[in-house]
């Protein structure tokens, strides 16, 4: 079977969601405008860096979406997020600190580790390539708030990055948060990614697997004011049986075919 990250960060945080998403086929809807924006703006970079014109790339993925019915926060809409994307390009291309050899090979790049029972972890990476002279993992971030850059060395803790350095095996690692304010910013963020926290993530990926195999899929409860991790979860309306929430943010696939045994466990 194939894992990711996001199977496994889902299942961490709750083995019911877990289950409604990956078997029951239950997935939310694109309705965040700031996210569908996101994935726009990594094929624009994509652009960019094949010498293709961004800022047209970028019009033509987020055109398709000028209808749409977005929720947008913080008095976002459709016109001022194209504005500030193309400022973002534009910004970019004058720090120029980020550089990446043969982009049609290192850009988006699939990553597939073996694991024991013949599973496999598979990752994308947006880019292989070098900030500010130093090999790294690049992985981009379009966002409407800046990222902490302390305490020192904290990107390191990032588990999303670590499972990107363990499947790769590089251990450095940089995130560059487009940030979207009214005078938008990039922030170039390194961390080092240890030999440790390699290992320590792949006993933890391997422990995930096997309760997952074994069916164990009961609900972590994130009720616990103000950090409340279920207001946050696309999942709750089923968890409450609350037709609306479900109607709103919703919407029923097939569940993933390769995970359909595990249904058996629960007859």
């Amino acid at each position: 079977m194939m894992f990711s990250y996001t199977q496994i960060a889902n299942y961490l945080r709750c083995p019911r969601s877990y289950r409604l998403r990956y078997l029951d086929g239950w997935q939310e809807k694109d309705t965040r405008a700031g996210m569908v924006f996101g994935r726009c703006f990594e094929q624009a970079l994509f652009a960019l860096f094949c010498k293709e014109d961004p800022e047209a790339r970028l019009f033509r993925e987020w055109g398709t979406y000028k209808d749409a019915s977005f929720i947008y926060k913080n008095g976002d809409s459709w016109d001022r997020l194209l504005h500030q994307g193309v400022h973002l390009l534009q910004r970019f291309v004058q720090d120029d600190r980020i550089r990446i050899r043969r982009p049609r090979r290192n850009l988006q790049v699939k990553v597939v580790r073996s694991l024991s029972g013949g599973h496999q972890f598979i990752s994308y990476l947006d880019a292989i390539g070098t900030l500010d002279g130093q090999a790294c993992i690049l992985d981009w971030k379009t966002t409407a708030s800046r990222y902490p850059e302390g305490p020192h060395d904290i990107l390191s803790l990032d588990p999303q990055l670590t499972s990107y350095s363990w499947a790769s095996g590089i251990p450095e690692v940089a995130i560059v948060a487009f940030v979207r304010k009214q005078r938008p910013e990039i922030q170039y963020l390194r961390a080092s990614i240890s030999e440790e926290q390699r290992q320590e993530f792949g006993r933890l990926l391997e422990t995930t697997i096997s309760q997952i195999e074994a069916g164990q899929f009961s609900p972590h409860s994130g009720i616990r004011f103000p950090q409340n991790g279920c207001l946050s979860c696309a999942h709750m309306g089923l968890c409450l049986d609350d037709q609306q929430l479900i109607k709103t943010n919703l919407v029923r696939k097939a569940g993933a075919s390769d995970l359909d045994w595990l249904d058996e466990l629960m007859d």
